[in-house]
């Protein structure tokens, strides 16, 4: 049985903001990656490649239909997982995954959300077509299996799906979804963000829930997918780190690559730096640079895309292994091979992962709060590697 407690790592955080919206006119995605604090989240690359007819990928629990060519994609994986928490491919699609707590029970076996980000970087070259991609696999396969490793962790998904000129807010349960088309800029956490301001939704949606008695609203009304499918009871642990994303979005007009970074460091009144000692409930314990204290989760990784239209300029990509606060964004290419470390790790500390290596120096700084209020050593490594602007840490 599932076990339903929402004691869970349940804390992602994934906004985006349309070229003609930020400062240097191209798309920005940024997500940050929230695990369990021990569990490895090294870069993964996969070349474009084509498939023989009738072939078969194996996803992390179920074996689906290949397509004729998948194209090449990097991202970021939890060691023991197939799929990406968050990625890009070469086309320049960006997309990242939420957990989305629903009324619906998860089920047994199905794709997870890393298996749907993977799968739709790999078949999606705009974000109209990933989105298509990701929803029909939804509809087609259904969710389910344990997102945790070891333990038994079911949810369903949202998602936003990125590329130079368009981005779609998707948000799922079971084999149904909504998708809303970002009009300039957008932000999704663990909760329902899509309310009757859907755009394109399932097939038989509507009778769906009205069977199961979650929309008893005049017929007529639309849909509301928030106030119809959301469990309420997962809301408090989101709504915080949900809000500071939405300030952020409306507070900054023209929004940059330094400046999406920053927020991913981001611990509410502590600004980029951690305030431990938080309690459970207390929302702004609850940020978007996630720590173990006071929840069970942790940023595992970070990542911003910049994304422009013109084939002419490269495609921005920037990664940080461990909390965004204790880490380095390093700048990584899709089509240049990753150097070594960061592909490293598995479920044990290794001395050549650089997700370990990170994690130790994120531990080190926590272990040691009044010294928090000190930039932490990667500090100075981020500004080098940023040629010393002040302006870009």
């Amino acid at each position: 049985m599932t076990d339903t407690r929402l004691d869970w790592p349940t804390s992602c955080d994934t906004l985006v903001v349309l070229g003609p919206h930020t400062r240097d006119g191209h798309t920005l995605f940024a997500k940050n990656s929230d695990r369990p604090p021990t569990e490895c989240q090294p870069l993964f690359q996969v070349p474009r490649a084509r498939h023989a007819p009738g072939a078969r990928v194996r996803c992390q629990y179920v074996a689906i239909p290949q397509v004729e060519e998948t194209l090449a994609v990097l991202g970021s994986r939890p060691w023991w997982l197939w799929g990406f928490e968050h990625g890009v491919n070469e086309c320049r699609v960006a997309i990242g995954n939420e957990a989305l707590h629903t009324r619906e029970a998860p089920g047994e076996v199905g794709l997870l959300g890393m298996d749907l980000v993977r799968l739709g970087l790999e078949r999606g070259r705009t974000a109209a077509e990933a989105k298509r991609a990701i929803t029909g696999l939804v509809e087609r396969h259904g969710q389910g299996g344990s997102a945790g490793h070891g333990v038994d962790r079911r949810y369903h998904n949202s998602f936003i799906v990125a590329d130079p000129g368009a981005a779609w807010v998707i948000e799922t349960s079971g084999r149904h979804w909504v998708a809303r088309r970002v009009r300039n800029r957008a932000a999704i956490s663990n909760c329902a963000t899509i309310g009757e301001d859907w755009d394109e939704a399932s097939a038989g949606l509507e009778a769906y829930a009205r069977e199961r008695g979650w929309w008893p609203a005049p017929r007529g009304r639309r849909l509301d997918f928030r106030q119809a499918f959301e469990n309420p009871e997962s809301r408090y642990r989101a709504e915080a780190r949900l809000e500071a994303s939405c300030r952020f979005l409306s507070e900054t007009a023209r929004p940059t690559v330094a400046g999406m970074m920053r927020h991913l460091r981001d611990h509410h009144d502590g600004g980029t730096v951690h305030v431990p000692g938080r309690m459970d409930g207390d929302p702004r314990g609850w940020s978007v640079c996630m720590h173990p204290d006071p929840g069970q989760s942790a940023t595992a990784a970070g990542m911003v895309a910049e994304l422009p239209r013109d084939p002419a300029l490269a495609m921005g990509l920037w990664c940080a292994q461990g909390t965004p606060c204790t880490s380095v964004f390093l700048p990584v290419a899709l089509d240049a091979p990753l150097p070594p470390p960061l592909t490293r790790g598995g479920g044990e500390p290794d001395p050549g992962s650089s997700w370990w290596a990170l994690k130790g120096l994120g531990d080190a700084v926590m272990a040691d709060p009044p010294r928090l209020t000190e930039p932490p050593p990667t500090r100075k490594a981020q500004t080098s590697v940023w040629g010393g602007s002040a302006d870009l840490v």
